[in-house]
């Protein structure tokens, strides 16, 4: 229900502003991802680690410019999301784990992630003749692929799993960025809500967990993207005087 009632109003938005649109068209693009992650365990701040992806990253954008000025977009993105923690194995997120434990004040690193599908909704304020722009919105996010790694004693262990569990099924986050007329794009994310599902009880590698002992797992991330769409691709045509009806 909480999500119908954020959906249905942006879907309503959606519907006036295509009507009043001067100009609609679509754009495309990727992204690389720079992420880090606030993760509480059990009262430690686990140290977490930087993560770099750009696989696999691509989203596809309608754009609903009202004037030259001001406009809307929205669309949907497929993207690679997650953190890294790199702390004590007692810190890292298993239960029960006592100085008994032979990986007791080990060195261990966990990675987790999610392929997401995401679908934004953004206001933009620039020049769009220029392609230059500044963009602010929101963007609900499903999390339908969990992968997780152990990396322990040089020895590294996998687990993947469709629709998890482990993962909060819906994420909603806050970005704002700015588009630069040659089509590169930096943005900031913010998530809104936890990446693990803190009413998760199991194993993972073979050691009890219980999520409702990480006080927090939210994330952010910085990416650099690059969106063209038709228009500009028949701007460069039309500069390099390319002949359409030319055959060979």
């Amino acid at each position: 229900m909480k999500r119908a009632s954020i959906i249905l109003p942006m879907a309503l938005m959606l519907i006036a502003v295509q009507t009043q649109a001067q100009k609609i068209y679509h754009s495309n693009g990727g992204e690389i991802i720079f992420s880090g992650a606030d993760v509480g365990f059990n009262g430690t701040d686990v140290n977490t680690n930087v993560r770099f992806t750009l696989f696999f990253h691509t989203q596809h954008h309608a754009n609903f410019d009202l004037t030259n000025n001001i406009g809307l977009f929205t669309g949907f993105g497929i993207r690679n999301v997650g953190f890294i923690v790199e702390d004590l194995y007692q810190n890292v997120g298993f239960s029960g784990v006592d100085s008994g434990n032979p990986n007791w004040n080990k060195s261990t690193k966990v990675k987790r992630r999610s392929y997401s599908l995401g679908f934004p909704l953004a206001l933009k304020i620039g020049n769009f003749d220029r392609n230059f722009f500044l963009f602010a919105g929101g963007e609900y996010e499903w999390m339908f692929h969990f992968k997780q790694k152990l990396f322990i004693d040089g020895n590294k262990t996998k687990f993947t799993e469709w629709t998890s569990d482990r993962v909060n099924p819906w994420i909603p986050s806050l970005f704002a960025g700015i588009q630069f007329p040659q089509g590169f794009r930096l943005k900031f994310k913010y998530y809104m809500d936890d990446f693990l599902n803190t009413s998760f009880t199991g194993q993972d590698f073979g050691q009890d967990v219980d999520y409702s002992q990480f006080e927090s797992t939210g994330m952010w991330y910085i990416s650099v993207a690059f969106f063209i769409s038709r228009k500009q691709i028949q701007r460069l045509m039309d500069s390099s005087g390319f002949d359409k009806s030319a055959s060979l």
